[in-house]
C-alpha cells in the first residue's frame, strides 16, 4: 500500500491507527558491582526513572559471568514519556533508521555506542561511557485481546500491524528518515 492510501485508512478507521506502546532502554555492564551501579546512575540521569537489575541465564566462563548474577539494568517507558524520550534520543542518530531495525510486527530497535551523544548529558571520567539499545514495541488500539489473561482471543489479520505502517507511523510522528 501507499502512504497515502494508509494514512487515508486510518483516518478513515482510528482503531487501525498505530501508537507507540513502550520504550525499553538496555544497558548492559557485563559485570555486577562497581559498573553496574554506574550504569544504574547513567540510565537514571538519562530516564528519570529508577532502573530494574537483570540477571545473567547462564554461565559465560570466558566473559567472568555466573548464571544469576546481575549483569544490566532495564527501564520501560510507556505513554508521553516514551515519545519525549525518543525525541530526545533520535537527534544522536542523526533521525535517521535503517530499514532493517523493523521486525516482521512492526517493531523496531537501534542502538547508541556512548551516552554522553545524548544532549545534556555531560562526561564524567568516574563514570565512564556507556552504550544502550533502544527498543520501541508498536501496537494497535485494541491489541491488548491477544495479552490479557482472561478470554485471550486471536487477532484479525487486518489488525496485524505490518513493517511497512510501522515506517509511514514513525515517519509521520517522530519526523524520522528512514534509510
Amino acid at each position: 500500500m501507499s502512504n497515502e492510501l494508509i494514512v487515508k485508512t486510518w483516518a478513515e478507521h482510528p482503531m487501525l491507527k498505530p501508537r507507540i506502546e513502550k520504550v525499553v532502554v538496555n544497558l548492559n555492564a557485563g559485570k555486577s558491582g562497581e559498573p553496574l551501579e554506574k550504569a544504574n546512575s547513567v540510565l537514571k540521569e538519562i530516564t528519570g526513572r529508577n532502573p530494574v537489575k537483570r540477571r545473567a541465564k547462564k554461565s559465560v566462563r570466558d566473559f567472568g559471568i555466573r548464571e544469576g548474577e546481575s549483569i544490566a539494568v532495564v527501564v520501560t517507558l510507556r505513554k508521553q514519556p516514551a515519545i519525549d524520550f525518543l525525541k530526545k534520543i533520535l537527534p544522536v542518530v542523526d533521525n535517521k533508521i535503517s530499514k532493517r531495525s523493523f521486525d516482521v510486527r512492526g517493531n523496531f530497535s537501534f542502538g547508541l555506542k556512548e551516552h554522553i551523544d545524548i544532549p545534556g548529558v555531560r562526561y564524567d571520567p568516574e563514570i565512564g561511557i556507556f552504550g544502550m539499545d533502544i527498543c520501541v514495541t508498536l501496537s494497535r488500539p485494541g491489541h491488548r485481546i491477544k495479552i490479557r489473561k482472561r478470554q485471550s482471543k486471536q487477532l484479525g489479520p487486518k489488525h496485524v500491524l505490518t513493517p511497512e505502517e510501522s515506517i509511514v507511523f514513525v515517519k509521520q510522528t517522530l519526523g524520522v528518515e528512514i534509510v
